[in-house]
């Protein structure tokens, strides 16, 4: 059965010029690109994609980063899309992710993780929701 998810490619990577390879590892494994969006995120979607974090120590510096430059917004969708994502993303400290996973391979620090991937389908709506309306 085929799901959806969502993935950002964040500005860090954006600015490093590695989207075509970022985007290539998940072609690769058979999941499709339904939407795909190069622009900038508003500081009411990172308020709401990061709601949960309101009011933690770390809250406005995420919201800074992920409005600081341009990402790339997806809807990929395949065979267990949510899990496949987050396998190919490896762990959220770069640090510690295996290599051959994207943020293993690309991954320079835990404040700079290259990529998002929803972490259940529950989120991959909201967060589609979210960044591409409806």
């Amino acid at each position: 059965m085929s799901e959806k998810t969502y993935c950002m490619i964040k500005p860090d990577a954006v600015a490093r010029g590695i989207v075509g390879r970022i985007v290539a590892r998940f072609e690769d494994v058979g999941l499709e690109i339904e939407r795909l969006e190069l622009g900038m995120v508003t500081p009411e979607q990172a308020a709401a994609n990061y709601a949960e974090h309101a009011g933690k120590p770390f809250y406005q510096g995420l919201v800074t980063y992920i409005t600081s430059g341009p990402v790339v917004k997806m809807v990929l969708a395949g065979p267990d899309a949510v899990a496949v994502v987050r396998k190919l993303m490896g762990v959220t400290n770069p640090k510690e992710a295996a290599p051959g996973t994207i943020r293993g391979d690309f991954g320079i620090s835990l404040d700079a993780n290259i990529v998002h991937g929803s972490d259940s389908a529950a989120s991959a709506e909201r967060e589609i929701a979210i960044f591409f309306g409806g």
